[in-house]
């Protein structure tokens, strides 16, 4: 792909503050949330072609605050990561990268604001879930320059849509229809490459002595310098590393390695068949374009050749062989219809978000006799009679992410032993939020309401607590997968 110099799309802008920019602001500013990467960025990319035509420096600030809801050593841990792997990439460019980590809740309030108030214009990202959509509509009572978030998300600019869809199938259609001419219009793989900006010494010293910028030590993330932040150090790191190294080098190991055997054998616990990229995806350290042009590419297809008719079908749009078809819906349909969700249904992670049809069943069925009933603790240390649930949630405490197919089964069978429904849904939400590295994440929410019928059709037989929401068993998994090995290798809870 070639490094072009169009403009972002105006699809993927949203101003958050309409001022022009000031021309006599000392700087651009990019805040950077949710898409922590330095290439493959349409909002690094925005940001640079403000300060091209300013003619200003541009200031990159990417901060990490210690007080977000589910606040961890794994968490912080895999951020850090990334901010490192950052510092690498912006060294020597026309940027002025400053990272920033918060050593206490509330020390790091006040920096948006300076800053703003020397920029020409802040721009940051848009990202449709958890806590960030407010930490933005704050924001703009302190960003009185001009200011918007731009969508880095997905393939298809996330506002395209205007409503939400109720079915995969229908929003496949839609994405057929519609995808083509933004597939057209790409980030550029290094918004900085042959790109001069003014270079920028340092930042006010007020500013710089009040938040200090985070030095090597902190970026390295220690067990030293973790257990100094005021953070959940019951929930450890993971060996899994983070940042956009580390998941560039995941995706090429996925295509190189794993993509031939993806279509059959992504479903097998002991078959090394998924991608591994969900973290590096929810993280913002991998693009969906960048993903997309990886497959494309080892399937010898240009972005030219990519599409077909809207028939909704799962396979033959991308005109790629089946493996990369399967992987790319999932990419795509089923990880770009959560943030369909998040961006056009108020709620989009509670129990009334799930369709009338699954709502009805539920209740008919709430007061059914359940086999067992755990409560949260139970599940959460994985104390159940089942050995096949229990090494999952084993694989989620320890590993930071559960099989692809596994968790399908490990929400059914929340449902199948709490004592309500939305007891269900409180708990898998608390326990994927807290441990997954994917969590917090519209993909995530997605997946845990498809367990209780969302994006799904009612299923005969009507069955008692399930109703005619999809059910699954761990006995019926065990006869279509091989899990023995799975579950030996987490059985410990240790």
């Amino acid at each position: 792909m070639t490094e072009g110099s169009q403009p972002v799309p105006q699809a993927r802008l949203r101003a958050l503050h309409a001022a022009p920019p000031r021309a006599n602001g000392r700087f651009v500013l990019y805040w950077m949330t949710a898409t922590r990467r330095a290439r493959w960025n349409f909002a690094l990319e925005r940001a640079v072609g403000l300060a091209r035509e300013l003619q200003k420096p541009l200031v990159v600030l990417e901060a990490l605050r210690v007080d977000y809801p589910f606040a961890s050593a794994r968490l912080h841990r895999f951020v850090l990561d990334g901010m490192r792997a950052n510092e690498r990439a912006f060294a020597g460019k026309d940027v002025f990268y400053y990272p920033y980590v918060e050593p206490a809740v509330g020390a790091g309030k006040g920096l948006l604001k300076a800053l703003a108030q020397d920029a020409c214009a802040v721009v940051t990202d848009d990202y449709p879930c958890f806590f960030l959509p407010a930490m933005l509509a704050r924001a703009r009572t302190d960003v009185r320059v001009h200011f918007e978030a731009v969508d880095s998300n997905g393939l298809l600019p996330m506002r395209t849509a205007e409503r939400a869809f109720a079915r995969a199938h229908d929003f496949r259609r839609f994405l057929q229809r519609v995808l083509a001419p933004h597939l057209a219009q790409p980030p550029r793989q290094n918004a900085l490459a042959r790109v001069h900006l003014p270079r920028l010494p340092g930042l006010p010293g007020d500013t710089s002595r009040r938040w200090p910028r985070a030095d090597a030590r902190l970026l390295g993330g220690t067990p030293a310098t973790l257990a100094a932040l005021p953070i959940d150090h019951a929930v450890a790191p993971v060996d899994l590393e983070g940042g956009a190294e580390a998941g560039a080098r995941v995706l090429r190991r996925f295509v190189g390695e794993r993509l031939e055997k993806y279509g059959e054998s992504r479903n097998d616990p002991d078959s090394e068949a998924t991608s591994g990229l969900s973290p590096y995806l929810h993280f913002g350290h991998v693009s969906a374009h960048q993903v997309l042009e990886s497959v494309a590419a080892h399937e010898g297809r240009s972005r030219a050749e990519i599409g077909g008719s809207a028939t909704g079908r799962r396979a033959g749009w991308w005109n790629m062989r089946a493996p990369a078809e399967a992987f790319l819906d999932q990419l795509v349909t089923w990880r770009e219809l959560g943030f369909n969700a998040c961006v056009q249904v108020p709620g989009y992670d509670r129990y009334e978000s799930l369709p009338a049809w699954a709502r009805s069943t539920l209740a008919k069925h709430a007061d059914d006799e359940r086999p067992e009933a755990y409560g949260r603790a139970r599940f959460e240390r994985a104390e159940t009679h089942d050995e096949l649930w229990n090494a999952a949630q084993n694989q989620l405490r320890r590993q930071g992410v559960i099989h692809n197919y596994l968790r399908m089964l490990w929400g059914k069978k929340i449902l199948h032993w709490s004592k309500t429904p939305r007891a269900a849904l409180a708990t898998m939400i608390e326990l994927n939020d807290k441990y997954a590295l994917d969590g917090r994440d519209p993909n995530s929410y997605s997946g845990i309401l498809w367990t209780l019928g969302k994006y799904d059709r009612p299923w005969g037989p009507e069955r008692p607590i399930f109703g005619r929401v999809r059910y699954m068993t761990s006995a019926n998994t065990r006869r279509k997968l091989r899990v023995d090995d799975y579950i030996r290798r987490w059985s410990s809870q240790a």
